[in-house]
């Protein structure tokens, strides 16, 4: 079954909104994988204005579930941050500095090289590697010739045309995943996904091993609370079985 990945990013916003620890982001990530997360995300930014980088060494001691750090790779801070910490999984999206939050993927045809270098660097030490991208076959091509583990297709724009015609706006994720598979890639998925786009996603593209969600997901939890909201998620993902096409 496709994983479901929780990322706390917002958590750490409203904290910070107030100063102090409350809410605390390394027991909101506890929580989460008591609740039944398997895998926490989390995406430092250099001007550390929800994750800082002690609650990614702090998250790590802590949590028994995967630990997929994000973030844009050009920041030795970064790159040191993950070589530090050592998680499960490390993604690489092309962040402008003072980005709001991620809205493109990586040109990987432009940047192979220092994907490609940048890649070894975390694969010799271990860490499984993905890379954020459009859903795009060039851009898998790409991804493939860097030396990436997965790619971590970029759902925004299948999220936003989902509730007009949802058979468009799968066709070139379909596509992608496709040639994803074929090229032997581990496939990632996440962006504005949630309860009502999540399982259609799934039951069309159903060899997604990871889907990480954060704002939906945390939305959703202020009105249903934080345990129920990550068990409707993973009944979404669940529902893969039954109802595959």
């Amino acid at each position: 079954m496709t994983k479901l990945s929780v990322n706390i990013n917002k958590l750490a916003t409203l904290r910070n909104s107030r100063g102090g620890n409350n809410p605390d982001v390394v027991q909101a990530a506890i929580d989460a994988q008591r609740f039944g997360a398997d895998g926490i995300t989390v995406h430092p930014r250099p001007d550390e204005r929800h994750i800082r980088y002690d609650d990614v060494h702090n998250i790590k001691k802590v949590i028994t579930t995967e630990f997929n750090i994000e973030g844009n790779p050009q920041e030795q801070k970064f790159i040191d941050l993950v070589l530090q910490t050592k998680p499960t999984q490390v993604t690489l999206v092309p962040d402008a500095l003072n980005q709001v939050t991620s809205n493109h993927g990586w040109d990987t045809i432009e940047f192979k090289q220092y994907l490609t270098d940048i890649i070894s660097t975390f694969k010799t030490a271990h860490i499984r590697t993905s890379i954020f991208v459009d859903p795009k076959i060039e851009m898998i091509e790409g991804a493939a010739a860097a030396g990436t583990d997965r790619v971590e297709l970029y759902t925004e724009a299948y999220a936003h045309r989902y509730a007009t015609n949802k058979e468009e706006a799968i066709a070139p994720y379909l596509a992608a995943a496709v040639a994803a598979r074929e090229m032997n890639l581990g496939l990632n998925a996440g962006h504005d996904l949630d309860l009502k786009n999540l399982n259609y996603l799934i039951r069309n593209i159903s060899w997604i091993d990871e889907v990480s969600i954060g704002h939906a997901l945390i939305v959703d939890a202020i009105y249903l609370g934080f345990e129920n909201t990550i068990q409707l998620y993973k009944r979404q993902l669940a529902l893969q079985q039954d109802l595959a096409v």
